[in-house]
């Protein structure tokens, strides 16, 4: 990663985990065991628009995040407001964000709160198994989808925390998209 964008993680990170010391201090939701971490992050250029995009973990979140790589960016959405983005083949709902030290983000939760995580290594495992999920092409012929972002993240934690001894075989990767568990189920 180059010096900004990896500035601009850096921020990422160092802004939420301000918020997590700060606005978030005593409330019940947090995992004490998680700690803020920015997993994936990679650049995407839109036209002449240009965002890093990765999952973003917190002791009260994961949510896979869409940063511009600039921080004086403007997305042009207002905080509170919505816009989809095509991630591996799949439509995801993303919410508008604004922190005055970051700027301006997109955010689409997949999991809070993060209670159903027992460590900072099983909640980093589950973010880079969907980033890997996200980020392998459709088939050519494979329509675009809306995707139901906590089915996927779902499925994605069953599927790490079951043991390699008793672990049934891997379902597709369009199985996990659907919030199928074992390849042929139904959703």
């Amino acid at each position: 990663m180059t010096a900004l964008p990896h500035a601009r993680v850096t921020q990422l990170e160092q802004v939420f985990a301000h918020i997590g010391a700060t606005r978030m201090q005593g409330v019940p939701v947090l995992n004490q065991a998680l700690r803020v971490q920015a997993v994936g992050f990679e650049r995407v250029t839109e036209g002449d628009a240009q965002v890093l995009q990765g999952i973003l973990i917190t002791p009260w979140f994961m949510n896979l995040l869409r940063v511009p790589l600039r921080s004086d960016a403007s997305t042009a959405l207002a905080p509170g407001s919505k816009r989809s983005h095509v991630c591996g083949g799949q439509l995801f709902e993303f919410i508008a964000g604004q922190e005055d030290a970051l700027g301006c983000f997109e955010a689409c939760s997949l999991f809070s709160p993060m209670f159903e995580f027992a460590d900072q290594a099983g909640a980093v495992s589950t973010a880079t198994e969907i980033l890997k999920l996200l980020r392998t092409p459709p088939a050519e012929s494979a329509p675009v989808k809306p995707a139901a972002p906590v089915a996927v993240a779902v499925a994605v934690a069953a599927a790490i925390t079951v043991s390699h001894a008793d672990a049934p075989s891997v379902p597709s990767r369009r199985g996990f998209l659907l919030g199928r568990t074992r390849p042929g189920a139904a959703p």
